[in-house]
Order: C-alpha cells, then sequence, then structure tokens
C-alpha cells in the first residue's frame, strides 16, 4: 500500500489524518471494518520487521477502528500500545497521535477529567513535533469536551478560532466539524435558524469534499432543528433515514446509535410516544453495547419521558430522573442534566429529590 503525505492531498476534499503510514491511502469514507482488517496486517508486518513509528502510526487507526465500532477495551489498549511504540521510535508525532485518540476514548466512555488531560498533552506535544494537524485536532477535542459539558462560554471562541484555521489550510473535514459544533451549541440555546444555517453549510461542504461521516452528522443536525422549530416529522425523518444509510455502509456504530436516538427525539416531540418509546429502547441497547455513558444516559431520560406519557407511575418517573441527574452530575454534562430537571418539569414530577435516600421516600410518599 502506497504512502500518502498530508502534501499529497488534495485542498477541498475530506482526508483522515489518523490513517497515516502504509495506511495513508485508505479513505475518510472507508468502513471501520475494512480500516481495522487492514490496520490489523499491516501493523502486524510492522511489527515482524521491528519499525516502531509504522507500529506507532498502524497502530492509531486500529485504535481510531476499535474506538468508532464500540470495542473500548481493545481501542483502550491499542492507543496505549500505538504510544508506546511511538515514544520508543522518538516520534514525537505518533505520540501526539496516540494521545489524541486516548483523550477522544476518554471523552466517548465519559472520563471528562482524563479526556481534557490527555487532549492538552497531545496538543503540547503535537505543537512540539510541528505537526499542526494533530495540535488543531487535539484543541478541537478540548473544545468538543467542554461543549458537551455545555461550557459553551468558554469554548466557543475556540470553535471559532479552530473553524478560521481549518477554512484557512483547507482542511474540509474539520471545517465540517467546527461547523456543526458551533452549530449544535446555537441549536440548544434556541438561535434555531442560525443553527440551521450552520448545519446546512456543513452538509454541503462535507458533500463537496466526499466527506460521508461529516455529511451524516450534519444531516442529523438538520433533521434535529427541522423537528423542533418546524415540527416536519416527514422531512426530519427523511434525513435520519438518508445519514443512517452512510453510518451503515461505513459500519459508524456511535453514530448510527445517535442517529436512532434523534428519530426517537422526533417521535417524541410529534407525539407518537410508542415509536418514542420503541426507538428510544433500540438506541439504548446500541449505546449499552458499546459502553457509551452519554447515549446511554440520554436514551434513558428519553425512554423514561415516553414511558411517563404512555402512563408509567409518576413514582417511578422520579426514581428513573434523579438517577440520571446524578450519573450526568457524575460525568460532568452540565447541559444534559438541564434537560432532566426540564423534564421533570415537563412531565409534572418535579422537584425531584437529590440523593438516593430521599429517592426512596418520594416514591413511598
Amino acid at each position: 500500500m502506497a504512502r500518502v503525505t498530508q502534501q499529497d492531498r488534495p485542498k477541498g476534499k475530506a482526508f483522515a489524518p489518523e490513517y497515516q503510514g502504509v495506511l495513508g491511502s485508505l479513505s475518510v469514507n472507508s468502513s471501520l471494518t475494512e480500516v481495522l482488517v487492514k490496520g490489523i496486517e499491516e501493523l502486524r508486518t510492522a511489527e515482524r520487521a521491528g519499525e516502531q513509528s509504522e507500529m506507532a502510526r498502524c497502530g492509531l487507526a486500529v485504535a481510531e477502528a476499535y474506538r468508532r465500532l464500540g470495542r473500548v477495551e481493545e481501542a483502550d489498549a491499542a492507543w496505549k500500545s500505538s504510544y508506546r511504540a511511538a515514544r520508543s521510535a522518538e516520534d514525537v508525532g505518533a505520540m501526539a497521535w496516540a494521545l489524541w485518540s486516548g483523550g477522544t476514548l476518554a471523552r466517548q466512555r465519559g472520563s471528562l477529567a482524563l479526556a481534557y488531560r490527555l487532549l492538552r498533552l497531545a496538543a503540547e506535544m503535537g505543537e512540539r513535533g510541528g505537526d499542526v494537524v494533530v495540535r488543531g485536532y487535539s484543541l478541537a477535542g478540548l473544545a468538543e469536551t467542554g461543549r458537551i459539558q455545555g461550557d459553551y462560554e468558554a469554548v466557543g471562541e475556540l470553535h471559532e478560532q479552530l473553524l478560521a484555521e481549518a477554512r484557512r489550510r483547507g482542511e474540509a473535514r474539520h471545517t465540517v466539524w467546527a461547523l456543526e459544533g458551533i452549530a449544535q451549541m446555537h441549536r440548544n440555546t434556541g438561535s434555531y435558524d442560525r443553527a440551521l444555517a450552520l448545519f446546512e453549510e456543513a452538509a454541503e461542504t462535507a458533500g463537496r469534499a466526499d466527506d460521508m461521516r461529516g455529511r451524516a452528522w450534519a444531516l442529523r443536525g438538520i433533521a434535529d432543528v427541522v423537528s423542533v422549530r418546524d415540527g416536519d416529522v416527514e422531512r426530519a425523518l427523511a434525513l435520519l433515514t438518508e445519514a443512517e444509510s452512510a453510518c451503515r455502509e461505513m459500519k459508524l456504530s456511535s453514530a448510527l446509535a445517535y442517529n436512532h436516538k434523534m428519530r426517537a427525539n422526533v417521535h417524541y416531540r410529534a407525539g407518537q410516544y410508542q415509536q418514542a418509546r420503541d426507538t428510544y429502547t433500540q438506541a439504548l441497547a446500541e449505546f449499552q453495547e458499546m459502553n457509551e455513558p452519554r447515549g446511554t444516559a440520554l436514551s434513558r431520560l428519553g425512554l423514561a419521558k415516553s414511558l411517563a406519557r404512555l402512563g408509567r407511575n409518576p413514582a417511578e418517573t422520579v426514581v428513573e430522573l434523579a438517577e440520571l441527574r446524578r450519573t450526568l452530575d457524575r460525568i460532568g454534562l452540565r447541559h444534559a442534566r438541564d434537560m432532566v430537571d426540564k423534564a421533570a418539569v415537563e412531565l409534572r414530577v418535579g422537584p425531584l429529590p437529590d440523593v438516593g435516600r430521599r429517592v426512596e421516600e418520594a416514591v413511598t410518599r
């Protein structure tokens, strides 16, 4: 397999910088099962040859394929192995990429403090090694970690800065990521028109760049906004169906689970509570299989709301919501925790008790 360097890549076309060395010719749209098979094959070849730097870079692709497939224990072992090989080779850039992978996995697993620590180290090492791409991806990871916590004031400016840098370097995939992050913050603060415009720009940019993953996430964002702003159920579901086909083609397990959760959201907003219940149940099983705590908690929240609408005992809803709020507090997801409090008001079961003993009291009152 021929080596492909960053300089070989056409401007404005999406590429996956985590596919490096002999794996550099893999497409951003390669299915994750294909990446995993080729990555393991080339990793074994590098191990037999004793090429530590190549082991690190092949190991990075393997770690990322495992992570996106939801195989988190294997991903954890792979990024650490990649880092050890990079350190043995004194390859600072490869060390930075391994730390980025580890930090991204930590965020996916809900270990936000560890994610911050690893991603900061990755950004520092990327700067020291002169790798502007891994530095940018690591800063993006820090920004995304803050965003999913709901700390928009702290990371909004960083998102804008990274968007400007990505545009200047012609990195379409990173441009799409930044547009989607900024759009999500606008959506969550009620600026639906601005959010929709940014999600649509992200979808168009991803389409021109042949970035199927980025387009799938953007379509999910558009579906969310047209559902919550316009109540357009038919269009929202059609957009999610289009996005789902890309997720399945690329074997994007996490993106597919979030797609299903959004489909459930659309059904719930339309008052289609049985469909919402069934789809939240599906998404919940997918997130639990991947050990993805954020998606698991959000699916549990949606399922609890659907069951409440279908006549569940209010005391059981109180227990569920109180447990969810404690879980989200422990992870550090402030925006999602606020969603639980809003759900309690919406379902008229609040205010929620704060601790376990008071939950039991609420049930027996």
